[in-house]
């Protein structure tokens, strides 16, 4: 490096994503992975989206062209605040702010809410993209006991809460784990929360992926205070339009104006529009049940695979929605090595360690399934079976 270019200290902390680094070996075409969570080419609406952008260039291409609102396109925001509302969380889309992608509503809920050391309460695991943005900001992340059913909120002791910035949440169909939080726990989770004056960010880019398309209702509306939710295009629609959305009260909504106009000004506003035209006539009622069909075959068709070639001694969740499945196998192995070993066999997958913002879990691992043709899923889980088998094989056996 340049000796006359001097990094800041947060710069210099600044670290790669696994799952990136991952995707890099992924690109070989012998190489069946599942490792990113890319959602299914398959379900992207080609055809919807070209007719929804002639129109848009045709009606109205010189406002499509050119800048626009910092808060976004209001006929874009309009229909989020209904959709949000029909499903029991009553906001006005004066609370809607369209980012360009999910991950900058993080980074921007991250400059607003986060000073050194300040204390971030997170799931064990959490969302990877998540811990990395926040991480930027130097908080003092405090983990909040977890099960199978998500967070535990039993452990939600006053002695933890005090003092929490924020608690960050992934409710449904979680990213890494694919649990979804019942709705007990969930009205808990608010409930204490509310108690120790602490916010509650929501991220909800899996929600609608609901196997059997029964949802539970979310943090926000279960929230009377108002709280803070996230939401995205990308699971839904297509991730190449980097389009996603943040609901926050004032004066917390008003500052992540202030941060995203510093940040690039506004989302684009073609995409936004293309959008637009693309769902506002109730296009999604129809396209997402095709989503959840396909992403509830192919879950099964792993979570069978699992059950075939994976010995008695591992452990796996069993989504009723999303993206993945968590895998646990004997405490003793490192799935980073065994990643290694994987890799040689052209197999890949996500290690657990780097989802959790306290004491890794280093013999966990993430599986996605919605990419892979099922001939692959099948020949993949096959080498990867064997391989955790000989890694328990070469355990130490107790005295």
């Amino acid at each position: 490096m340049n000796p006359s270019i001097l990094l800041s200290k947060r710069a210099q902390g600044l670290t790669s994503s696994a799952i990136r680094e991952i995707l890099k070996v992924t690109e070989r075409p012998e190489v069946i992975s599942f490792a990113g969570g890319l959602p299914s080419p398959a379900t992207f609406p080609v055809e919807r989206m070209r007719e929804a952008t002639l129109k848009v260039l045709a009606d109205a291409p010189q406002a499509a062209l050119q800048y626009g609102p910092t808060e976004g396109y209001t006929p874009l925001r309009e229909w989020i605040a209904a959709h949000l509302t029909r499903k029991g969380a009553a906001v006005g889309p004066g609370q809607v702010l369209v980012v360009t992608g999910s991950q900058q509503g993080l980074d921007l809920l991250g400059k607003c809410l986060i000073d050194e050391g300040s204390k971030v309460l997170v799931e064990t695991p959490s969302y990877l993209g998540a811990l990395q943005s926040f991480s930027l900001f130097q908080p003092a992340f405090a983990s909040m006991p977890s099960d199978g059913q998500g967070i535990d909120t039993d452990a939600l002791t006053p002695e933890l809460l005090a003092g929490g910035r924020f608690m960050y949440c992934l409710p449904n169909f979680q990213n890494p784990t694919g649990r979804r939080l019942p709705l007990q726990r969930r009205q808990a989770l608010v409930e204490k929360a509310a108690a120790a004056g602490v916010p509650v960010v929501e991220d909800d880019p899996y929600g609608e992926l609901s196997y059997d398309g029964e949802t539970l209702p979310s943090l926000l509306s279960l929230n009377p205070q108002g709280g803070i939710y996230m939401g995205s295009f990308s699971k839904i629609l297509a991730p190449g339009l980097r389009l996603g959305y943040v609901v926050a009260p004032e004066p917390l909504f008003a500052k992540l104006v202030q941060a995203k106009q510093a940040a690039d000004l506004h989302t684009p506003s073609f995409s936004q529009r293309i959008v637009h035209e693309t769902i506002k006539d109730g296009f999604l009622d129809a396209h997402v049940p095709t989503i959840r069909d396909l992403y509830g075959r192919q879950c099964q068709y792993m979570l069978d695979a699992l059950e075939r070639h994976f010995p008695a001694e591992a452990q796996w969740t069993r989504p009723e929605g999303g993206m993945f499945i968590w895998v646990t196998l004997p405490a003793g192995i490192d799935t980073g090595r065994l990643l290694a070993k994987a890799v040689e066999q052209n197999v890949a997958f996500v290690p657990g360690a780097p989802f959790f913002a306290g004491p890794p879990q280093a013999n966990t691992l993430r599986l996605s399934f919605v990419t892979v043709p099922q001939e692959k899923i099948e020949a993949g889980i096959g080498k990867l079976g064997a391989l955790v088998r000989a890694e328990i094989e070469a355990l130490p056996k107790a005295a």
